[in-house]
């Protein structure tokens, strides 16, 4: 079974409120292409991916007068694929949802939020959650812009069940500083937080690990081991704190344990972003696919469709053009037996 995670850009600007697909030569929000040609871009890349469940991050918006459910079903009947069926949890007003795209004749799931509505220990994701992040010893509540998405999901052929958790935490970038130390004091601001939501988001993690749940943690967690200073400030990723340290049970990435263990030279990656003022490629890795113990026992293997970094993405003409006109990040994927 193949279960994958991709970021696409601004995916919401593709589709009319009707559901419709943009397929036009306006300029996509995505930097430098038409509509057109990432829609066409994205259908390639889920078409080759052909995986049976993705997590789609930054997916359709879903609001009175919008679907992400009918976007994401109408964009999988155009491009034929065989993840046809959607699935959304709490919607937010960020005109970027988290989505399940997956295969109704492989899987069968449904959205399944776990933890108390009011404040507690381990709150629902579209609750708040109580912690001290300035160390004043006066809780304050932290919310998710972008609740989780919390699946309750089984596999038809073999009855086996699993958790899902689809992630987008809140981005470290300083918005609407005008000046260097406002940058610095809005960046930790928002550190404090994304923090928070991953403490939030472990928590939860503990929970399924101590009731032995076959858990996948996986999407865009805008943080890695070493991406950048404020880590040094605070210790640790928010990345390492949802994977577990110490005599805790661990979760499992590949790719967060390189990044980990090698913090100079190469870096796997999942991003790509123009930076306009220096006129240069940033790289990061941001998108992770996080296992339990059990399911890592299973020998999954995992894969980042980088188009430069793969060699089978990087051969493919189309495939590698795809990729980069698709989205600032690639997919990952997670091969596993189930």
């Amino acid at each position: 079974m193949r279960i994958a995670t991709y970021n696409v850009e601004w995916f919401n600007t593709l589709f009319d409120d009707d559901g419709q697909v943009l397929a036009d030569d306006e300029l996509a929000r995505r930097r430098g292409v038409s509509r057109k040609a990432q829609l066409k871009a994205v259908g390639v890349v889920f078409k080759v991916l052909d995986a049976d469940a993705v997590m789609v991050v930054e997916a359709p918006d879903q609001n009175r007068k919008r679907s992400t459910v009918k976007a994401l079903e109408t964009f999988a009947r155009i491009f034929k694929l065989r993840a046809n069926k959607a699935l959304i949890g709490f919607a937010n007003d960020t005109q970027q949802e988290i989505a399940l795209l997956y295969d109704p004749t492989k899987i069968s799931a449904q959205h399944d939020p776990i933890g108390r509505v009011d404040p507690g220990p381990a709150p629902r994701f579209d609750a708040s959650f109580s912690l001290d992040l300035d160390t004043d010893a006066s809780p304050e509540d932290v919310v998710f812009s972008k609740p989780p998405l919390e699946v309750a999901l089984t596999v038809k052929a073999t009855g086996k069940q699993l958790r899902l958790i689809g992630v987008h935490v809140k981005s470290k970038a300083p918005h609407g500083a005008r000046n260097a130390k406002e940058a610095t004091r809005i960046s930790i601001e928002n550190r404090r937080k994304q923090m928070a939501q991953c403490i939030w988001i472990r928590k939860r993690v503990d929970h399924h690990l101590k009731a032995q749940d076959p858990l996948i943690v996986l999407g865009d967690f805008n943080d890695g081991p070493g991406l950048d200073e404020y880590e040094k400030l605070f210790g640790r990723s928010g990345v390492e704190i949802v994977m577990g340290e110490g005599d805790v049970p661990c979760m499992f990435d590949p790719h967060a344990r390189m990044a980990l263990s090698r913090r100079m030279g190469a870096q796997p990656s999942t991003s790509r972003f123009y930076i306009p003022r220096e006129k240069r490629y940033l790289q990061a890795l941001l998108d992770y696919i996080m296992v339990s113990p059990d399911l890592r026992d299973r020998g999954p293997k995992w894969r980042i469709w980088h188009p430069f970094d793969d060699p089978e993405c990087y051969r493919s003409d189309a495939l590698r053009d795809a990729l980069l006109a698709a989205s600032d990040h690639f997919p990952v994927t997670l091969d596993i037996d189930l």
